[in-house]
């Protein structure tokens, strides 16, 4: 396989670095000690010796290499991070695509049992489809790729994502490159919503006097410093010292303000500067696709990029964050009013900025969304993107449900051009398996993504689904109950517009002649309503409906065999109507009943 190649060439690759980043890494900290050593013995000798210059001219040398090898350090620490974080995505993949290895956020904050389809089917929660295809490292990214998956798109949509998601899935180093740094930059809800009602929140107003004053007491400061090298005399030093005095007094009124910033933004310029990398990755990137085009152009389209903006505001946050730092805002503000002119910066990037919060967030959740379904297309290099039509119409030639190894896969064509299928079949053999394998490549039809099948055309409809449904003590409702209004929620939905239906045996807490009744009284509704779908029962009479809608209806069966004394399924679709009984024969051979 061409991907778990990749996964491999990378994971090999990125072993390789992570073990010289190591090296160096150790190398730098052992030179910062030495260095450190060295300083400390020329200090000692300074105090032992009437000749100090040239013992000063090598501590401002070590101070000089000290803060080199800080720098180098700082760089090689994040190298190293970067390295791990891209070993690990390729690590995770490997595994994924060999035992199903699941290290990825399930979605189950997602899982909502009144959704027409996303509890049924399994979209949401442990070994779900999200579970599957999820790749996005935001929380907007993961809510943005839930919404794909919640919802199918309007054809046009859909076309403009399977053109991304082709796109995106031939670039994996792109997609890794933002997955390592959305990891090494996690944000959350949290995050994320103190960022925004920081963004929204009236900001700090200075008046003009305030800006002279701000700006010229630090030159005042700064020239009297001078004026004391040049002559010599003291006075000027007195004055540099009530200059220092008068800006400390005049930031105490602005520490509140500060202050004020500070408790909504504290401690997420790393996650804003994280924002800032992943942008300036999609700024960088060449697509040819409309739809990537487009969100790049939001990205690039203002006064100026927005990774520029985001790695600004992070620089920002980080600094104003320093007014904790007592020794060091003393100094800074009494010289040059550090926090007031950072305070300032701040209130006019949000001025020119704010507005556009939101809309650079939503472009970068919506380019890791793509991105996840683009890994999906990627490691399914087999599955087809489907065509699209208005006729009602849903075909799939090798259908199968993707979240089965390939290995254990048995696929099936079905058509349903204008038409409802009535499914039977013995237990185990298959139905709820297939209806679901119909629904799933449904969804990822309508996201946007290929579907498990070696060629399908679909029309984008609602989904709508009665497979699960359970008592509610809650409410005080009967499981019947919650089935009938499911049933009634169904049928609106079809007033409203086309659905491609699934129901999985309805009706189980009724008597035999009552349920089959209700069941036909269902189908035949199906019919009058257009549904596109089918129904799965267990009552071989319900078929004979067949006959009364030709061309509407149709019946189709999975067979269970009987060989050497062993109950044997194939899983294959076949036209017709179920005949085997395999219950009795299975409950006689586990002593259940006697034959």
């Amino acid at each position: 396989m061409e991907n778990l190649s990749f996964y491999k060439e990378r994971e090999a690759a990125f072993t390789t670095e992570l073990a010289a980043l190591t090296r160096r890494y150790n190398a730098i900290s052992i030179a910062r000690f030495a260095v450190a050593i060295i300083f400390i013995a020329l200090a000692y000798c300074c105090f032992r010796t009437d000749e100090i210059t040239n013992l000063m001219v090598g501590m401002a040398a070590c101070s000089i290499i000290f803060f080199i090898l800080m720098h180098y350090h700082g760089k090689v620490v994040q190298a190293k991070k970067r390295a791990g974080t891209i070993l690990d995505i390729n690590t995770d993949e490997i595994r994924f695509l060999t035992v199903r290895y699941l290290p990825f956020n399930d979605g189950s904050q997602f899982c909502d049992t009144s959704h027409p389809y996303t509890h049924d089917l399994d979209i949401f929660g442990q070994r779900s489809l999200f579970h599957n295809l999820n790749r996005t490292a935001s929380f907007k990214g993961e809510g943005k790729l839930a919404g794909f998956l919640a919802k199918t798109a309007a054809p046009n949509e859909i076309l403009l994502r399977q053109e991304a998601v082709w796109e995106l899935g031939t670039m994996p180093g792109l997609r890794q490159e933002l997955m390592a740094i959305g990891k090494m930059n996690k944000d959350s809800e949290a995050a994320y919503d103190r960022l925004i009602n920081w963004s929204e929140r009236q900001g700090v107003k200075f008046t003009i006097a305030e800006r002279m004053i701000a700006t010229a007491l630090p030159v005042l400061l700064t020239l009297s410093l001078i004026a004391r090298l040049v002559t010599g005399n003291g006075i000027y030093t007195d004055i540099a010292g009530y200059i220092f005095g008068a800006n400390l007094v005049f930031l105490l009124s602005f520490l509140k303000p500060i202050k004020s910033e500070t408790a909504e933004t504290s401690e997420i310029h790393t996650i804003t500067k994280g924002y800032g990398q992943s942008i300036k990755e999609l700024e960088n990137a060449i697509f040819t696709s409309a739809k990537l085009k487009a969100l790049q152009e939001v990205l690039m389209g203002n006064q100026y990029k927005a990774s520029t903006a985001f790695t600004k505001l992070a620089v920002l946050f980080a600094r104003l964050d320093s007014i904790y730092n007592g020794f060091g805002a003393i100094v800074f503000n009494g010289l040059f009013l550090f926090h007031f002119h950072v305070l300032y910066a701040l209130m006019e990037w949000k001025k020119r900025n704010a507005q556009d919060i939101v809309q650079w967030l939503d472009a970068v959740a919506e380019f890791e969304a793509l991105s996840s379904l683009a890994n999906f297309s990627y490691n399914n290099p087999g599955y087809f993107f489907p065509e699209l039509n208005e006729e009602r119409s849903v075909k799939f030639t090798g259908l199968a449900h993707p979240l089965i190894k390939e290995e254990g896969r048995v696929s099936n064509d079905v058509d349903l051009t204008q038409s409802f299928m009535i499914l039977t079949g013995s237990n185990m053999s298959g139905k709820s398996t297939f209806l679901r394998s119909l629904g799933i490549n449904m969804v990822l039809a309508g996201a946007g993504a290929p579907v498990c099948a070696a060629a399908a055309s679909v029309h984008p409809m609602q989904v709508l689904v009665s497979m699960r449904l359970s008592d509610s003590l809650s409410d005080s409702e009967s499981y019947f109950f919650a089935e009938v209004k499911r049933l009634r929620f169904i049928m609106d939905k079809l007033e409203a517009g086309p659905g491609f239906v699934l129901l999985d045996e309805i009706l189980r807490g009724t008597n035999s002649e009552d349920k089959r009744t209700g069941s036909i009284k269902v189908i035949e509704k199906m019919v009058a309503l257009n549904a596109v779908g089918a129904i799965a029962t267990h009552d071989i009479e319900v078929c004979n409906i067949v006959d009364l809608y030709p061309g509407k209806l149709s019946n189709h069966c999975f067979e269970s065999q009987i060989v050497d004394n062993e109950l044997f399924f194939d899983y294959r679709l076949r036209e017709g109507i179920c005949r085997n009984k395999s219950a009795t024969f299975l409950m006689e051979k586990m002593g259940v009943i006697t034959p």
